[in-house]
């Protein structure tokens, strides 16, 4: 599969980018780059999700957004070849096309279609980041489950993620516990299904309407806004 991102840029830029583009895999785990770190790259997933964390004190971290093949990872806070705000960590097993920063500002600045394209593009996942931001505040942990597990399966584009508990407690700052527990209740419900390291939606319509309202006001924002969007199967 290619990405999204760079599937809409004109010709012209595409040309600009593919020269310099190295693809590699990415792991479950594999930091693409740490808070603090200066980002010198620009990842373009192919497949497969990568999460923005939000480090806390004592080691702790929470998702604030996904992005898989419909964007790009590494110039969506400040500057070109600023320091990173946040982590970046592959949470699904994929490939990603990479860009020297420096190749991608060089072509970012010859071109008005570019600039548009991540102009929308950060505006969407700055609505994505907002919006999480409130959903972890303010909704139950099944509703935000439900949530989360939708958006993870349209960005990998398949009804079945490789997650573990631990995995997904992580993303959202609760205990594996509490995962466990409200998972089971989805089970029982008939929406879910999961076994050791891996987690499948069996009923979307009816997992749709168990999340929360954020699921649907952010397809809808993303749609309004031309981001590129995954096709469900």
């Amino acid at each position: 599969m290619d990405n999204l991102w760079i599937a809409s840029l004109p010709p012209e830029d595409q040309k600009r980018l593919k020269p310099h583009l190295n693809e590699r895999p990415i792991e479950p785990g594999e930091i693409l780059y740490d808070a603090g770190d200066a980002v010198d790259e620009v990842w373009f997933p192919h497949d497969g999700a990568i999460s923005l964390m939000t480090i806390l004190d004592e080691d702790r971290m929470v998702e604030t957004a996904a992005i898989g093949r419909e964007g790009l990872v590494g110039v969506t806070c400040g500057p070109l070849n600023a320091r990173a705000a946040s982590r970046a960590i592959a949470q699904i097993q994929g490939v990603a096309s990479c860009c020297p920063a420096d190749v991608f500002a060089d072509a970012l600045a010859r071109s008005e279609a570019m600039r548009h394209a991540l102009a929308t593009f950060t505006e969407g996942l700055m609505a994505q980041v907002q919006q999480t931001a409130a959903c972890n505040a303010q909704h139950p942990l099944d509703e935000r489950l439900a949530r989360w597990l939708l958006t993870i399966s349209d960005r990998v584009e398949t009804h079945r993620v490789v997650l573990t508990q631990s995995d997904i407690a992580q993303m959202l700052g609760v205990r594996r516990a509490t995962v466990s527990e409200v998972g089971s209740e989805l089970v029982d419900r008939g929406l879910i299904r999961r076994g050791r390291g891996w987690i499948e939606i069996v009923d979307r319509p009816r997992l749709e309407q168990s999340a929360c309202g954020c699921y649907r006001m952010m397809r809808g924002v993303l749609a309004d806004l031309g981001v590129p969007q995954v096709r469900r199967r």
